[in-house]
């Protein structure tokens, strides 16, 4: 197991590779590595249904010359390998089309410390650990009131990596763990059935959710969803549960994303600067969270990142930016470069959260007499073009102040009877209309 720790060898592999690009004609190069590895074990009906290993490094090569690049990628680097990949990326680039904004990232930018963001757990659990965990989370489902059959649960651990080295002297490397429970619930007979689940998932394997609790509340969850009501068509107050806050808060990335804005292709292009959510909404993007999912001491192209307010007190402040989509905007990239082996680098979150407000949801509906409580968000009715948004939705009804499954009958539109002509609107963000001050 420590050998999958050690990224030593691929560190001196990209070294290889950029050198050989620069033997073969190569102005500038980077080159990064992937490391993979995971283990899963899926349980059903008390049986094991699945257990799946997988591990695995991918090397990406990218070249420049002049302003023509290109990308190879192999995850076999036996033999004569380093020459062969280099000099195939190099003849690739030579016949390529001049993109005037690619490149490398500007020396200046590059990170010269790695803060330690405790992303590593070594513990790794093993199959017989992850079986008695999908077994405990799936025995809590079924020990639920009103469950009538498990969806199963999964359990699973692993481990992923990146090491990054480019010709003008950036080497960098970083490894990160992580480990997940989630479990499947179905309540209900027939046409009447009702399903749902529930997931924990973080780097370190103390930080997991119990898998008793994963089940309870995947289990009461579907069970709450029975008998289902519909409701006519009104407007009313909504608030969405928190589980939902990424769904929505992804389509404004989608909108702010540099890639989109330099192709003009986003409803939000014009926006910089302006007021687009009410006042008071803080959504903040951080790659240097302690033990965060997605935190990482530089990004794709060796920049380091900061923590960033989008969206400030309701205005917009930035797009998210790589070298290449900044320098085509006239910009600074903003450290939010991301790529696979086989792909040059485009902009992407990394710890992106919708702070909490200054109300509770509890304090958010105590003051809705008719109104609804969103759970789910159906269908992908969103369009990044003209801000148009059009979705449908599920979730509980709310009466004078309750909280939805505080009265005990756990009323609520069925899936899909919401109305999604009543969401459709064409203005500077998505569900504006609906409560700004709903997301704590």
């Amino acid at each position: 197991m420590d050998s999958l720790f050690d990224q030593s060898k691929l560190i001196t592999l990209a070294e290889r590779l950029i050198k050989a690009a620069r033997a073969a004609g190569a102005d500038a190069a980077d080159a990064v590595a992937m490391r993979s590895v995971s283990l899963s074990v899926d349980v059903r009906e008390g049986a094991v249904e699945e257990s799946q290993r997988s591990e695995g490094d991918d090397m990406g090569l990218r070249v420049l010359v002049g302003r023509k690049q290109a990308v190879v990628s192999t995850n076999d680097m036996s033999g004569d390998g380093v020459t062969a990949l280099a000099e195939r990326a190099v003849a690739m680039a030579r016949l390529a089309p001049d993109d005037r904004f690619a490149g490398l990232a500007d020396p200046a930018l590059l990170a010269k410390n790695f803060p330690d963001l405790d992303l590593f757990d070594r513990e790794l659990p093993g199959v017989s650990a992850l079986e008695d965990m999908a077994r405990r989370a799936e025995d809590a489902v079924r020990a639920v009131k009103g469950v009538s059959k498990s969806g199963g649960a999964s359990a699973s651990a692993g481990i992923g990596g990146m090491v990054l080295l480019t010709s003008h002297g950036f080497s960098g490397a970083y490894l990160g763990s992580r480990h997940s429970i989630s479990a499947q619930a179905i309540a209900g007979e027939g046409t009447g059935m009702e399903t749902d689940y529930d997931y924990s998932s973080t780097l370190h394997a103390d930080d997991l959710d119990a898998p008793e609790k994963i089940g309870q509340s995947a289990g009461a969850k579907a069970v709450a969803k029975l008998n289902p009501r519909k409701v006519s068509t009104k407007k009313v107050p909504v608030v969405f549960d928190s589980h939902i806050a990424g769904s929505i808060v992804g389509h404004l990335v989608s909108a702010i994303n540099g890639a989109s804005i330099a192709r003009k292709t986003s409803f939000l292009r014009d926006k910089m600067g302006e007021q687009v959510f009410a006042k008071g909404i803080n959504i903040i993007d951080d790659p240097f969270r302690i033990r965060g999912l997605r935190s990482r001491p530089f990004d794709a192209e060796g920049v380091a990142g900061r923590r960033m307010a989008l969206i400030e007190d309701g205005v917009l402040k930035t797009w998210l930016l790589d070298s290449a989509t900044a320098r085509e905007l006239g910009l600074a990239t903003t450290g939010h470069a991301q790529r696979s082996a086989s792909s040059t680098p485009s902009p992407g979150a990394t710890n992106l959260h919708l702070e909490a407000g200054s109300r509770t949801p509890e304090e958010l509906i105590a003051d809705i007499d008719d109104g609804f409580y969103v759970t789910d968000l159906i269908g992908m009715g969103a369009n990044m073009v003209t801000g148009d948004y059009s979705r449908g939705a599920s979730g509980f009804w709310i009466e004078n102040g309750e909280r939805p499954g505080e009265r005990g009958d756990h009323r609520r539109p069925s899936r899909g009877d919401f109305p999604q002509r009543r969401c459709r609107q064409r203005s500077a963000v998505p569900l504006r209309h609906q409560r700004a001050d709903l997301a704590p």
